[in-house]
């Protein structure tokens, strides 16, 4: 999983605790742009039905949540309605999208049998719920490309381009609400400390 930074809540907190121990007063700043929160918008899949892709569904999962920080993928809990559902079939893979962050992946034996990597069609098929299109043709380094990069394409990873259209996609939709500016319980960009 990529790691979320907090750098920014935790100097806060150190500026705000540290001159209570030497004596000072913490004084938050105000701050002109909008806060940022750290948490992603959390989406489930529910990969019980992916019968013996469920480690590719995983893996593919985990790619996501290691490109970017604006959704992270979880399994559902059990008895939990999951965002995304993931069914094994005999056809080729495909994504039906309800909405953003929503819908139903295939990941078809057809596209297996014929060569191609599970892990590859699980990130590919997820980046479909995740807003992508395919990008066909298109190279190996485009994880998007799906197919038409061949059999021999190994690639797992979404490209920068890929990243950076998922981070947009889910832009002030991180924890589900829009991001206010001063909402509470957010930690201001900086600290000024008087001694």
């Amino acid at each position: 999983m990529r790691i979320r930074t907090l750098t920014g809540s935790l100097a806060a907190v150190l500026a705000l605790s540290s001159p209570l121990l030497w004596g000072g007063q913490a004084v938050a700043a105000p701050s002109g742009a909008p806060e940022q929160t750290s948490a992603a918008r959390l989406l489930t899949y529910d990969a019980s039905g992916s019968a013996e892709f469920r480690s590719a569904v995983d893996r593919g999962a985990a790619i996501w949540n290691e490109s970017v920080d604006a959704v992270e993928l979880r399994p559902a809990a059990s008895g939990q309605r999951a965002n995304i559902r993931v069914l094994a079939d005999n056809g080729w893979p495909r994504a039906l999208p309800t909405s953003l962050g929503n819908g139903t992946v295939y990941i078809g034996r057809q596209a297996v049998n014929q060569g191609y990597d599970t892990v590859r069609i699980s990130a590919h098929e997820l980046g479909h719920i995740l807003g992508l299109p395919d990008r066909k043709p298109g190279p190996c380094s485009s994880l998007m490309s799906g197919s038409s990069a061949g059999t021999a394409c190994l690639n797992r990873h979404p490209n920068a381009a890929e990243r950076a259209q998922v981070e947009e996609n889910f832009a002030g939709t991180r924890s589900g609400v829009p991001e206010q500016t001063g909402a509470p319980g957010t930690v201001p960009r900086a600290v000024l400390i008087r001694g």
